[in-house]
């Protein structure tokens, strides 16, 4: 599960989810549901994989979405399925979705960048949970 919520002239997204990988899943789909409104409409016709080295679970999770920014921004590429792989130096996504399409995807923000401000990951009893503001 993701949520988002607004930070003076940010936005912020608090993930929560089972386990690690998961969390890294909703925040890749939570980051997508800042950039278009209409996240079910993004097709998962192209896949990529993704690797992000790290061991500080909060760093791979900033490097993660700066990832998928990039990838948006450079590629015009939407992601919005993944299957995350992590292991001890760091983690492998398979990511699918599709390039922006117009006519069928409807932006919403222009995000700027993922910020290290109140950036946070934690382990919980009841899995995991996550914190960060993005940059509008």
């Amino acid at each position: 599960m993701y949520e988002v919520f607004d930070h003076t002239a940010d936005l912020g997204l608090r993930i929560t989810a089972g386990s690690y990988a998961e969390l890294l899943a909703e925040a890749g789909r939570g980051l997508c549901s800042v950039l278009v409104e209409n996240i079910e409409a993004v097709q998962p016709v192209r896949e990529v994989t993704i690797r992000i080295p790290g061991t500080a679970n909060d760093y791979l999770l900033f490097d993660w979405l700066t990832e998928l920014l990039y990838r948006y921004e450079s590629e015009g590429l939407l992601l919005v399925d993944f299957s995350p792989a992590v292991d001890d130096e760091g983690v492998t996504v398979v990511a699918r979705g599709e390039t922006v399409d117009g006519e069928r995807h409807q932006r919403t923000h222009e995000v700027k960048a993922v910020t290290y401000h109140l950036l946070e990951v934690s382990e919980t009893a009841a899995g995991w949970e996550a914190a960060v503001i993005l940059d509008i």
